[in-house]
């Protein structure tokens, strides 16, 4: 039976980083959103990078697209932002995607140090379980919060997740954080946005 972890911000994960375990990076609204939408249109790659001044570095590079943002509003001089809509589009197909974000490459960057790291959102909630079911690692599912502080959408996937993998009777947990992201999911999967 693999093991289950939630970490409910990245300022947390070094509580959660031991050994080499397969990391799920959640940030809904809406690093991981974008990243499985621009997958989805094709980009052949991602570089998720820790600051403005770094992805600048790739503006007018060929086959880069730059995003990013700050306090949930784009930058000015950088063509992309965090909206899934701007990436549902031919432009995007066989680039890489250049990305910094508030929290969520924060929250890539500090686990993909020691880590295998995947991407989690909504939009490829099924296939990521499927993906993790055939996989022999224990997972910590990395919720980046939102400015080293608890968020709720990303605890929400979490717990969807969560509910998942155990239905497949491969997983297993015992820890509160996963228990609540458990609960509040099924407490808000009727209605998530009210």
């Amino acid at each position: 039976m693999r093991n289950l972890s939630v970490c409910l911000t990245s300022d947390l994960f070094h509580h959660y980083d031991e050994g080499n375990k397969l990391v799920v990076v959640v940030d809904i609204l809406r690093a991981t959103s974008v990243i499985s939408t621009a997958f989805h249109y094709g980009i052949k790659d991602l570089i998720a990078v820790s600051s403005v001044d770094t992805a600048k570095k790739y503006l007018n590079k060929e086959n880069y697209i730059v995003a990013a943002e700050r306090n949930a509003e784009p930058i000015e001089g950088i063509p992309f932002g965090n909206s899934p809509f701007q990436y549902m589009n031919k432009k995007v197909r066989g680039k890489t995607l250049v990305l910094t974000t508030t929290n969520g490459t924060k929250a890539i960057n500090i686990a993909k140090v020691d880590h295998h790291v995947v991407i989690g959102s909504f939009l490829n909630i099924n296939s990521l379980s499927e993906y993790l079911s055939d996989l022999n690692k224990d997972i910590i599912i990395l919720c980046a919060g939102w400015k080293n502080d608890f968020c709720l959408e990303d605890t929400m996937f979490a717990g969807a997740l969560i509910n998942q993998l155990v239905k497949k009777n491969n997983f297993q947990h015992s820890s509160d954080s996963c228990s609540v992201a458990s609960l509040i999911y099924k407490t808000a999967e009727i209605d998530m946005f009210d």
